[in-house]
């Protein structure tokens, strides 16, 4: 096996990503299949920061369209991460993976609380710990706090998990003649207003030169090829 060119990196899953096939919840087979991608990165090294959202189960923003209190459906939304984050926790466990999950909200009966000291000393023993509740905040989403947090873990990477190959100038699925970029800077994602994060999230990274890597979830073997070098999805960072 190829040595691995990072130490640490924080994975941002979509909730979405958990539903396979589906249309609401969790797949038990899709998640399965990504703690086994996920155990063999552990197993080769590598420390895992996770971030999952909750857009499988709740999204605040959309219940706030429908008339619900933005603050509660963001709580809500934070609320259903939670549950993703334990799905996980289990999936991971039952492949023999130490994983522990934090929450930004304190609810010590399900999760410890987040603390970048002890999540930091975690990932050092060779934990994955998944953390849940975004920031903690409501009117930030699950992007910006993965932001957040691979910039408190000290990430070597920020990897976001999607359904497509990387950055589009537009929708590829609405727009097949879309111009796929490689490589681009967080300006020009910011000013083109390209659907990558939401602009929270890419000050972030931008301002703390986090660089941020985004590809496609559902190709097997990607993430490790990943993180052994090959040049897979999209790369934003800082003007070379």
């Amino acid at each position: 096996m190829s040595k691995l060119i990072y130490k640490r990196v924080l994975l941002k899953l979509s909730g979405e990503a958990l539903m396979g096939s589906g249309t609401f919840g969790i797949d038990p087979a899709t998640i399965g299949r990504m703690a086994d991608e996920i155990k063999a990165l552990v197993d080769a090294g590598l420390q895992i920061g996770l971030v999952i959202g909750g857009g499988n189960i709740f999204r605040g923003a959309g219940l706030a369209q429908g008339g619900l209190d933005r603050v509660t459906g963001d709580h809500m939304g934070m609320l259903a991460t939670v549950m993703n984050a334990l799905a996980m926790k289990d999936a991971l466990i039952k492949r023999g993976v130490a994983a522990r999950p934090v929450s930004a909200l304190s609810m010590p009966d399900a999760c410890d609380d987040f603390s970048v000291r002890d999540v930091r000393a975690s990932l050092d023993a060779g934990e994955v710990v998944i953390l849940a509740a975004g920031t903690g905040n409501p009117y930030f989403t699950t992007d910006s706090a993965a932001s957040l947090r691979a910039i408190e873990i000290e990430a070597d990477l920020l990897i976001k998990a999607t359904k497509v190959d990387g950055v589009y100038s537009a929708d590829p699925v609405k727009e097949p003649d879309a111009a796929f970029y490689s490589r681009l800077t967080y300006d020009r994602v910011i000013t083109e207003k390209l659907q990558v994060m939401d602009t929270t999230a890419i000050v972030l990274c931008r301002d703390n030169n986090m660089p941020l890597r985004i590809m496609n979830i559902n190709e097997p073997g990607a993430l490790m090829r990943l993180m052994q070098g090959e040049d897979i999805g999209s790369l934003v960072e800082s003007e070379s």
